[in-house]
């Protein structure tokens, strides 16, 4: 309702509910723009998440590896450590972890298995061990230290591959972008489906709506309905998901995660599969 927005008030609940538990709640993890949900968080967002993590003493952990891929018109990337810088000298001993990656983006080196983290506001004892645990690797992942180096310094106006690399950039976070959109699209204008636009990262995560036969038989063989959901669109389609209730989505709410990677020509394929499977699925158990 609120397109994947932040709200403090349900994160305090959370945190005062876990410590009533008995759990010791150290740090939280933010990744912006959002897996699952594809959300791009605004400033006033980001602001209130900082400082309730000041607030509750807790570590703030940013996921930033999707920091390239910002499709929606009015929305950009922020990074936290920005957000943190510009509420001043009160934060500045503020400790945050920020991550990025080769493995999204434009450029999707999954396999070179490399990235990085930034350390600031934490004691140098701590910093002692991270770099303790990062030494004792015997192989370094050169390729991956590569890629890594070549992400953090692309191409600069004027030299020799700037040109190449701008427009090879922009094709793909372009084709990415349509692809975002028909997606989306097409789940939003399915019965008893509803989808929030993708404003960033790779993923849509659809609301399901289903009839309660459907509902019925999933609890009757101990699954949850989107669990029951997905595996039957695997087993229809070839098509795979991930279950909302993988992802501690709002209890008697159902949702799966989908991404928008396949190419232009393939996803139309994998739109016209998910909307057959679903449409017979109404029509089966409505």
């Amino acid at each position: 309702e609120k397109g994947w927005g932040m709200d403090v008030n349900h994160l305090k609940e959370c945190v005062d509910k876990a410590r009533a538990e008995g759990t010791v709640v150290r740090a939280m993890v933010v990744i912006n723009p959002g897996n699952p949900t594809g959300q791009v968080l605004d400033e006033a967002d980001q602001r209130a998440v900082v400082q309730f993590c000041k607030q509750e003493n807790l570590l703030l952990v940013a996921d930033e590896v999707y920091q390239d891929n910002v499709y929606r018109e009015g929305k950009k990337f922020t990074s936290f450590k920005k957000i943190v810088r510009d509420l001043g000298s009160e934060y500045a001993d503020f400790p945050l972890i920020s991550m990025h990656s080769v493995s999204k983006g434009f450029y999707g080196e999954c396999g070179r298995r490399a990235g990085y983290m930034e350390v600031i506001g934490i004691n140098d004892e701590v910093k002692d061990i991270f770099l303790k645990l990062a030494s004792v690797s015997l192989c370094s992942n050169i390729s991956g230290q590569i890629c890594m180096a070549l992400v953090m310094n692309p191409p600069k106006p004027g030299e020799p591959s700037y040109e190449l690399y701008e427009r090879e950039k922009n094709d793909v976070l372009g084709s990415l972008k349509r692809r975002a959109v028909r997606l989306t699209s097409a789940l939003d204008s399915l019965e008893g489906v509803s989808c929030n636009p993708a404003e960033g990262a790779l993923y849509a995560f659809p609301r399901l709506y289903l009839p309660d036969k459907f509902c019925a038989e999933a609890k009757k063989i101990g699954r949850e309905p989107d669990m029951h959901y997905c595996m039957k669109m695997l087993d229809a389609t070839g098509v795979v998901t991930v279950p909302g209730s993988g992802f501690g989505q709002v209890p008697g709410t159902h949702h799966f995660r989908t991404t928008f990677l396949p190419s232009e020509q393939d996803i139309e394929t994998v739109i016209t599969n998910i909307t057959t499977f679903h449409n017979n699925l109404m029509k089966e158990y409505s």
